[in-house]
């Protein structure tokens, strides 16, 4: 993968006092335009990542680019090119929706979105002129996505972006998530939350105890780790039927191309692995 816009290597980080690195010699790359996933359980070492990258945590080993630079190199002017959505939601309370956005908008030199459609795009246009201070934790955290999109960004660096969201407001936001990257943002996601992973990132590292145990797509993963055979629902004689067929075996591919032909087939499934399966297996450790 060439031209990465963040491209970590030997990363390891060790907190003042702690036993072990919180991140230990984490390799990884993010390409523009790809949402890649950082998915494990609170304490794997997700929210670390995310501090090197927004430059909280300064003391690492190991090398960081982002953006085409080292990441020391860069200045204030680092922040003209990140959009930051972390968990917790922060916003100034006594102020509307709309006025947090055209405050944080007017901290950028570069070219902004308008605070307004930006509201709309986030299901808040309603709320626009409501003090944050009455908003519910699914709205702030739709603002604090506002927020980290009102200046473009090249690099989006999120955590749990759907905490707090019904399941049509989160599968909206990750539409608009997949369309930064669409845009050609380059997106780094920490999640532990499966459906989020396997629905919205391009490629996935598991993580636990601070290392990446493994990388790879969601789909890539649930099929090198599933079993073989199609699970298939179907009616015979009226009834509803529901067996496994092996279509390396002559009989079962016989019998299954038969059921096909005569249009009894309800659904026909590949038995591959749940990520959160993958994940346990692949990490001894489970969510």
């Amino acid at each position: 993968m060439t031209g990465a816009a963040v491209r970590a290597d030997g990363l390891e980080v060790r907190y003042r006092g702690a036993p072990r690195p919180a991140v230990r010699a984490m390799t990884f790359q993010v390409a523009p335009g790809e949402v890649f996933g950082l998915l494990g359980p609170s304490g794997a070492g997700k929210s670390t990542v995310q501090k090197v990258l927004t430059r909280v945590v300064r003391g690492y080993g190991g090398t960081v680019r982002a953006l085409g630079r080292p990441l020391p190199e860069w200045g204030s002017d680092y922040f003209e090119h990140v959009g930051v959505g972390f968990e917790l939601p922060a916003a100034y309370t006594r102020l509307t929706a709309r006025e947090n956005l055209a405050a944080f908008a007017s901290l950028y030199r570069g070219p902004v979105e308008d605070p307004g459609k930006l509201l709309d795009r986030l299901d808040l246009g309603a709320e626009a002129d409501r003090r944050v201070a009455e908003l519910s934790k699914g709205m702030r955290m739709r603002l604090n996505l506002a927020r980290a999109l009102i200046n473009r960004p090249r690099l989006l660096l999120l955590d749990e972006p759907t905490s707090g969201q019904d399941p049509v407001r989160a599968a909206r936001i990750r539409a608009i998530v997949r369309a930064e990257a669409d845009r050609g943002a380059a997106v780094l996601l920490s999640t532990h939350d499966m459906t989020t992973a396997e629905r919205l990132c391009d490629r996935v590292a598991f993580v636990a105890g601070g290392r990446i145990a493994a990388v790879d797509t969601p789909a890539a993963f649930k099929l090198r780790h599933g079993r073989p055979g199609l699970r298939a629902e179907y009616t015979e004689h009226g009834a509803l039927r529901r067996r496994t067929f092996d279509p390396a075996l002559p009989d079962d591919a016989a019998e299954l191309s038969r059921i096909i032909a005569g249009g009894g087939l309800a659904s026909l499934h590949t038995r591959e692995a749940a990520l959160d399966e993958v994940f346990a297996e692949v990490t001894k450790v489970r969510l």
